[in-house]
C-alpha cells in the first residue's frame, strides 16, 4: 500500500517540478525581452538570441522580426527605407497606452545573423515575419512586401491581423511644413513692407502664373515625396556597377526619376507657351517630344528587383531587396 502511494507521488512531484522550472525559465525570457524593450523598441538579435528567444520553447508571446540588411556595403536602399517604417511602428507600440508583453519587435542583421538567414533558408530582405506564441509560424505569418509595401500602417493592419493587437501608428512631428510656410509669409511680408506704395506686381498675372505653374510641376513630378521618404538619388547594382535612374516598382522612386519626370512635365507647356503663328513649328516640335519621352519612360517602368550581396565568412548568398514602398 504504501509503496503503491510513493510510487504515484514521484512522478507528481517530477510533473510540478518540470511545470515550475518552464514557468521560471519563462518569466526569465519575458523579463529580458522587456528590460531590452525599454532601452530599444527594436530588439537587435544575433543568431544565440534569436534561437533562445524566438525559436525555442517556452514562449508566450509573439515576436514580429524583421530579416535586414543594414550595412552600407550592403547597399541595400529598402531595407534602409523599411527599417524608417518599422521603427515607426515600434516605437508606437512601446510608448503606446495599450503596451504589453505580449509582442515584441526584433531584428536581425545578415552581417549579425547570417546564421539564422541559412537556418530559415531565406534569401531575401526586408522580410518580416511573425512567430506566433504557439506553434510555427504559417503562410500567413509571412508580410507579403510586394503586395501590401512597408509603410508602418500596412504593417500595423497585418500585426492585428496575426496578434490581435492593434497598433495606433503615430508619426514623429515635421516641422519643416510650418518653416516653409512662415519663410513664405515672411518675404511676403518683407515686400508688401518695401513696397507698400506700389502693389502692382500682386496684381500681375504673369508672375502669379510662374507661381502656379513651378507648384504644379513640383507636385505632379514628386518632389513632394522626396521630401517626406528621402529617398536615394539613384541605385548602383552592386553586381554590374550599372546605376539605376527608374526605381523598379510602381511604389516607390528615386530623386533622379523625379527629375525626369519634371523635365518630361515641362515640355508640354512649349505648346501653350509658344502659341504664336509665328513659332508654331516650336510648339509642334514640343508637342512631339512630349509624347516621344513619355512613350520611352513608360518603356522603362516594368517591376523588377533591386539586388545586392550578402556575403558570408566561406561562401557568396545572393540577397533580392525588394524594391517596393
Amino acid at each position: 500500500m504504501h509503496i503503491s502511494v510513493l510510487s504515484t507521488c514521484v512522478p507528481t512531484v517530477s510533473i510540478f517540478r518540470m511545470k515550475l522550472t518552464i514557468k521560471m525559465v519563462l518569466s526569465e525570457k519575458v523579463n529580458q525581452l522587456m528590460e531590452w524593450a525599454s532601452k530599444r523598441s527594436v530588439i537587435r538579435m544575433n543568431g544565440d538570441k534569436f534561437r533562445r528567444f524566438v525559436k525555442a520553447p517556452p514562449r508566450n508571446y509573439s515576436v514580429i522580426v524583421m530579416f535586414t540588411a543594414l550595412q552600407p556595403h550592403r547597399q541595400c536602399v529598402v531595407c534602409k527605407q523599411a527599417d524608417e517604417e518599422y521603427q515607426i511602428l515600434a516605437n508606437s507600440w512601446r510608448y503606446s497606452s495599450a503596451f504589453t508583453n505580449k509582442i515584441f519587435f526584433a531584428m536581425v542583421d545578415f552581417d549579425e545573423g547570417s546564421d539564422v538567414f541559412q537556418m530559415l533558408n531565406m534569401n531575401s530582405a526586408p522580410t518580416f515575419i511573425n512567430f506566433p506564441a504557439k506553434g510555427k509560424p504559417k503562410r500567413g505569418d509571412t508580410y507579403e512586401l510586394q503586395v501590401r509595401g512597408f509603410a508602418a500602417e500596412q504593417l500595423a493592419r497585418w500585426v492585428a491581423d496575426r496578434t490581435d493587437v492593434n497598433i495606433r501608428v503615430i508619426r514623429p512631428p515635421n516641422y519643416a511644413g510650418p518653416l516653409m510656410l512662415g519663410l513664405l509669409l515672411a518675404v511676403i511680408s518683407g515686400l508688401v513692407y518695401l513696397r507698400g506704395s506700389n502693389l502692382d506686381f500682386l496684381y500681375n498675372k504673369t508672375g502669379w502664373a510662374f507661381v502656379a505653374l513651378c507648384f504644379v510641376l513640383a507636385m505632379t513630378s514628386g518632389q513632394m515625396w522626396n521630401h517626406i521618404r528621402g529617398p536615394p538619388y539613384a541605385h548602383k547594382n552592386p553586381h554590374t556597377g550599372q546605376m539605376s535612374y527608374i526605381h523598379g516598382s510602381s511604389q516607390a522612386q528615386f530623386v533622379a526619376e523625379t527629375h525626369i519626370v519634371l523635365l518630361f512635365s515641362i515640355l508640354p507647356t512649349e505648346k501653350h507657351m509658344l502659341h504664336s503663328p509665328k513659332r508654331s513649328h516650336f510648339a509642334v516640335h514640343g508637342h512631339t517630344e512630349q509624347q516621344t519621352y513619355y512613350r520611352h519612360i513608360i518603356s522603362k517602368l516594368h517591376p523588377n528587383y533591386l539586388s545586392s550581396s550578402l556575403l558570408d565568412n566561406n561562401k557568396q548568398v545572393p540577397l533580392v531587396a525588394t524594391s517596393v514602398l
